[in-house]
């Protein structure tokens, strides 16, 4: 997000993290500093493969609390950032088959939370889903987040999904009326929707 407005109204919900995204080939890409920051919510900064020196710059500017890490980074660029960012770090997994989560193992104990997204030939941002079913094969003991293509219609499916480690629902582009932009009510809606009756999101609430 960055609109200032629109930031107001989505503090509003019952939503925990606020994203930023500071890749500059996004169409969401952040420029300014907002003149509006939440008090509920955590601010996440995504970026894609930054130098860890403009990682800080960019989270001591924007006064980020966490990073979401979108890209090729390393077990060890993941612990040289943890070393030198006091922040909650957040790496996104592209999946397609249980295979792709192998790669995990190598940032167990580095990472508050995985984020798992749809495989596609960028950095996410495809606005397509992925069968969630190959994430009964994981066992690790980083809590994860579930991404991609998740919209209204996903509801249901949601609440059929089922996982020990799974901690929270991450959304975007199906929540937007133009980048960066979020449908207020339609967001309100879904979240309304998405906690009733489900543990594993009151348990995410708790937590941050």
């Amino acid at each position: 997000m960055r609109d200032t407005e629109n930031m107001k109204a989505v503090a509003n919900l019952d939503v925990d993290f606020m994203g930023m995204i500071f890749y500059p080939r996004s169409k969401r890409y952040v420029s300014e500093v907002p003149s509006f920051r939440p008090s509920r919510q955590k601010l996440i900064g995504v970026f894609v493969n930054s130098p860890i020196t403009d990682v800080v710059k960019t989270v001591e500017t924007y006064g980020c609390d966490g990073i979401q890490l979108h890209g090729d980074e390393t077990p060890e660029f993941v612990r040289s950032l943890k070393s030198t960012c006091n922040c909650l770090v957040i790496k996104a997994f592209q999946i397609a088959k249980a295979e792709d989560l192998q790669k995990t193992c190598q940032y167990e104990n580095l990472c508050d939370y995985f984020l798992f997204d749809t495989a596609t030939s960028s950095y996410g941002g495809s606005g397509e889903s992925f069968d969630w079913s190959v994430l009964a094969e994981y066992q690790g003991k980083t809590p994860f987040l579930l991404s991609g293509g998740i919209g209204a219609e996903s509801v249901e499916r949601i609440k059929q999904f089922s996982h020990p480690q799974c901690v929270g629902i991450d959304i975007n582009s199906k929540f937007e009326v133009s980048p960066a932009m979020k449908d207020v009510e339609k967001l309100r809606k879904f979240v309304h929707d998405t906690r009733d009756g489900l543990d594993y999101i009151e348990a995410w609430c708790n937590k941050t």
